[in-house]
């Protein structure tokens, strides 16, 4: 039995618009585009567009689909360097001008390396990285300052409980560049001896492992460390509960 047609209510616009980070000369920065049509002409805004429906609102594409699609036409970034998560939905009344619209927001973090193929496409004007220290987040187009904030909010809290801030360091990175860039996200130095026992919660939550190379930087070698990739952490994570399993004497 085929389904009813919805009912002839309002229907809002959907969105998608991505919060991109890194670090360029050492400085938390986030990928921002110039509007090159209205509104807002000229307005640097978070890049980002309409969702693609089909005939009559039926099939289209999915939300990850849009954003990663969006992603590569306004800044050329392809979607295998650039991991986008879900940040959240926005859709207060008159957050833009040409009618009622419910953007949902994503959030990435991209390493240093993979951040210089940057350009600018479809009715983006210019696509750069700013620095967030500084950055007028009222002079953003729609309410792109508040995602913005949020964002930022979410980034913080994420550094400070999990490996997010793993994505942004090389490989291998030396405790200092860890911290410069917890530094970086916090915009305030953090005390080394305090960080040091922070990496030690990375490594016993199975985050980061130490490699055998040490860096030559002044007076002694380096300790070197590395990301452990999110398979591998999961597959040990897993062994270590059957290993717990099996000697409390159930089954593993």
């Amino acid at each position: 039995m085929p389904y009813p047609f919805l009912p002839e209510v309002a229907r809002p616009a959907v969105t998608v618009d991505m919060l991109v980070f890194t670090l360029m000369e050492g400085a938390l920065s986030l990928l921002l585009i110039e509007r090159g049509q209205p509104p807002f002409l000229g307005r640097l805004a978070l890049p980002g567009g309409f969702l693609h429906v089909g005939a009559g609102g039926q099939g289209g594409e999915s939300l990850d689909d849009a954003a990663a699609r969006e992603l590569v036409e306004e800044t050329g970034l392809p979607r295998a360097q650039v991991t986008l998560g879900q940040l959240g939905a926005f859709g207060a009344p008159g957050r833009d001008p040409r009618g009622r619209t419910i953007t949902i927001a994503y959030f990435a973090l991209v390493p240093p390396h993979a951040a210089h193929g940057v350009r600018a496409g479809s009715d983006a004007a210019n696509a750069r990285w700013v620095p967030v220290a500084g950055l007028a987040l009222g002079t953003l187009a729609f309410d792109h300052g508040a995602i913005v904030a949020a964002a930022l909010t979410r980034l913080r809290h994420d550094v400070d409980r999990s490996g997010s801030a793993l994505a942004l360091v090389p490989e291998p990175f030396t405790a200092r560049e860890l911290r410069e860039v917890h530094e970086a996200v916090h915009h305030r130095a953090l005390d080394a001896a305090n960080f040091d026992r922070r990496l030690r919660r990375l490594i016993e939550d199975g985050y980061v492992e130490a490699v055998p190379e040490r860096r030559a930087t002044g007076r002694r070698p380096a300790r070197l460390f590395r990301a452990v990739p999110a398979e591998l952490r999961a597959a040990r994570t897993s062994a270590r509960s059957s290993g717990r399993r099996g000697r409390s004497g159930r089954p593993a």
